[in-house]
Order: structure tokens, then C-alpha cells, then sequence
């Protein structure tokens, strides 16, 4: 087996029986857009930049362009605002992507909004000078069409971020305790760096721990606060 098809297999097991769906109250997938709103806020409240956001600025030219993939409210791009000229966010949320616009527009910094998933919206998405993509792996199944297309649209770099392992796996004991119900452990970064690889990709990365808020919303704790980064030249 390929590591695309593990990947993807691995990501299906995470699916919750549907006994349990049909009695939780509201849907257990997704955060608010407020919980976004927070990690973008807190990425900008500092001088200090994560090693992802050092690898995108060190490839960002004066007045260049970045498109961020996935981008919530903008927690990948706006640290990249004191050099860049224009902010392009792409995101399956309406109400993301006008957190993003907002919070582009107090940064005082140009920004184009595109509604739609990734590779799909690729097709209406620039090129750009750094394309940065943070926290949305785990919700790809096919993340080697989904990172070639990433690359497809960099002039200069792809910048893409995880949590070490799947951000829900903090919760397992959990799903042990209350429903009896053993989760998976896999897929994990090193299952996607295998991908990229198969993919054609050669990414240098980088692993650290986050903290505070950057760290992500709830239920993200100690174990998904292990972060990996990964970038990569558009040539591979």
C-alpha cells in the first residue's frame, strides 16, 4: 500500500459510529469562527514568529503576495503582513473568510477572498510568492493532489504546518471512558511527510511545541501542542 492510500484509509477510520452522531446534540466537527478569530489575534499580538512564519517571510520578497490555503481568519498570513502587499485566503467558510478579510483590513494590507476546498478552488486561485497552508491536512484525504497543487500556485515556497499527531487524538481516553470506543492513532506527520515525498516533494521541516493560545482551540492540549512545519521550493 502507497503512503496516499494509507493516509486517506487512516483519516476514514476517525469517522464516528453513527449511533453516536444521531444522539449528539450538535455536530462534534468544526469550531466556531470566534476560536479562529482568537489564534489569528494572538499571532499578530507578538513580535515573535513560529518557525513556519520565519520560513515564509524568508522567502517573501518586499510587496509580495501570499496565498493562504485553509485560512480561517488568517493565523498563517497576517504575521506575514509586515512585508507582504497582498493577502489571498482561501476557505470552505463564508464567515472565515470575512474574519480574514477584517483582520487584513486592520493590518492595513490588500486581501482577496476565494470561498471554496482546496484542490476544487485551486482552479480560480492565483499564483502567489508564498503559499502557506496551516492545520488542514487532517481534513484532506488526498493530501498528495491537494499539496502538488499548493505547489502548482508558489513562485517561491510552500509553507505547511500540522499538529504532530491527529489535533482529536488528545481526546482518545475520552472516547475509551464514555462510549467504550477505541480511536485511531494514525494518520501523523510523519504519515503525511511520506506523501509529500511520494508526491514528488523533498520538504526540510521542522518540529517544536507550541504554547498559549497559538497552540490551537480546545481540544488540542499537550500532545497536538507538537507542532511540524514543513517548506519546499515550487520545484519540489
Amino acid at each position: 500500500m502507497n503512503a496516499a492510500t494509507t493516509w486517506r484509509e487512516a483519516l476514514a477510520s476517525w469517522a464516528i459510529p453513527q449511533p453516536i452522531l444521531d444522539a449528539a446534540p450538535e455536530s462534534p466537527w468544526g469550531f466556531p469562527v470566534e476560536l479562529f478569530a482568537s489564534r489569528a489575534d494572538a499571532s499578530t499580538a507578538t513580535p515573535d514568529l513560529t518557525p513556519s512564519n520565519r520560513r515564509a517571510l524568508e522567502a517573501l520578497p518586499d510587496r509580495g503576495s501570499v496565498l493562504d490555503v485553509g485560512c480561517g481568519a488568517g493565523a498563517a498570513s497576517l504575521p506575514l503582513a509586515r512585508r507582504a502587499r497582498l493577502l489571498i485566503g482561501v476557505d470552505a467558510s463564508a464567515d472565515m473568510l470575512a474574519a480574514f478579510a477584517e483582520r487584513a483590513d486592520a493590518a492595513g494590507i490588500a486581501s482577496e477572498v476565494i470561498e471554496g476546498v482546496w484542490p476544487d478552488a485551486a482552479a480560480t486561485a492565483p499564483e502567489a510568492d508564498v503559499v502557506v497552508c496551516h492545520h488542514v491536512a487532517y481534513n484532506t484525504p488526498s493530501l498528495d493532489a491537494f499539496a502538488r497543487a499548493l505547489t502548482e500556485h508558489a513562485r517561491r515556497r510552500v509553507v505547511m504546518e500540522l499538529t504532530a499527531t491527529h489535533p482529536l487524538s488528545t481526546m482518545n481516553e475520552l472516547w475509551v471512558r464514555f462510549h467504550g470506543l477505541a480511536r485511531p492513532d494514525r494518520p501523523t506527520a510523519d504519515d503525511a511527510q511520506e506523501v509529500l515525498r511520494e508526491a514528488g516533494l523533498e520538504p526540510a521541516r521542522e518540529d517544536w511545541v507550541a504554547d498559549g493560545i497559538r497552540a490551537g482551540p480546545p481540544p488540542i492540549t499537550d500532545g497536538g501542542s507538537r507542532w511540524s512545519g514543513w517548506s519546499w521550493p515550487p520545484d519540489g
